[in-house]
């Protein structure tokens, strides 16, 4: 009986204590709370409602008939270019995201080494592709199919090329060329995090590394860099994954949509396709809900990988 009382008053007075801190840092909770209503009514609320708008049919006009799992049933069994587009997704996914991760770590890492000034100037140089709205143009000018676009000229003009190619149209070049335009862009905000993760490592922590046996530079990022700055690389990778599994937008601009034979086909295309066109907005909001959870399990895969970072 004196556990039980023990543990009640343990309870009560944690509860006690809570309260009282929230009362203590109304100011702080009150200053949070616009962003945070913001993100509950705009991020939080849609998610919850495409969960629930999944198990029915709606088209926006009439009111929703829930279907429950026939939308998910039809999706799998039913069609295949939904099939098409998860691997497709997968595939582009494994490629672009840790690449997209690793060369924004490795680029951050090496103008880290520079002077400020010749900093600033790489950084921007790097940076630049990723907020450019009509960063594809360069490629469809680089790609285009004439004999105006600038490889096919080269191409021919070296006697590499007998005819020009029609880059963007023909399925074998399609896939590579968009890996290299997501690359490219990839250098945005988990870019900066990195620059700024190397920036706040304490320079002591290397002098101490040093008497400890750290030889080498290398060395150094594994078990010094890294686990200091493990709050930008988890940013990182949250972004990264995003970026992989939503890129959607220059692929249609790229090769047009549908992509030929559908071998650019992603799952973001397919939910525009019956979410913006069809507005089959149950079964969209299926689409998006396997999005989500796949996010997520990529997600916690990464989260468990980087964990093991320097230990």
């Amino acid at each position: 009986m004196a556990k039980e009382k023990a543990v009640i008053r343990t309870d009560m007075t944690h509860a006690q204590w809570t309260i009282n801190e929230m009362k203590k840092n109304k100011v702080g909770y009150f200053m949070v709370a616009p962003f945070f209503i913001l993100f509950f009514i705009f991020t939080v609320l849609p998610v919850l409602l495409s969960f629930v708008l999944s198990f029915t049919t709606f088209n926006l006009l009439e009111f929703p008939d829930f279907v429950f799992m026939d939308n998910y049933i039809r999706l799998f069994l039913d069609d295949d270019i939904f099939i098409t587009a998860i691997l497709n997704t997968f595939k582009f996914a494994a490629i672009t995201g840790p690449g997209s991760y690793l060369l924004s770590m490795l680029f951050a890492w090496f103008i880290n080494e520079l002077r400020p000034k010749i900093r600033a100037v790489a950084t921007l140089m790097f940076y630049a592709p990723s907020i450019s709205g009509q960063v594809y143009l360069i490629w469809t000018i680089f790609f285009s199919a004439d004999q105006y676009g600038f490889v096919n000229a080269w191409g021919m003009k070296l006697g590499l090329l007998n005819e020009p190619v029609l880059w963007f149209q023909n399925e074998d070049y399609i896939f590579p060329l968009i890996i290299a335009v997501a690359l490219w862009t990839s250098l945005g905000t988990s870019f900066l995090t990195f620059i700024a993760g190397f920036q706040v490592v304490d320079k002591a922590l290397y002098e101490a590394g040093a008497v400890d046996g750290v030889k080498n530079r290398w060395q150094e990022l594994w078990y010094i860099t890294l686990p200091t700055m493990r709050p930008q690389m988890m940013l990182g990778a949250i972004l990264a994954i995003t970026g992989s599994f939503g890129f959607g937008g220059v692929i249609t601009a790229l090769v047009g949509f549908p992509s030929p034979n559908y071998c650019a086909h992603t799952i973001m295309h397919h939910l525009e396709d019956y979410g913006g066109q069809r507005f089959e907005m149950g079964y969209a909001s299926a689409i998006a809900t396997i999005l989500f959870f796949m996010m997520i399990g990529a997600n916690m895969l990464v989260t468990k990988m980087l964990r093991k970072v320097g230990t």
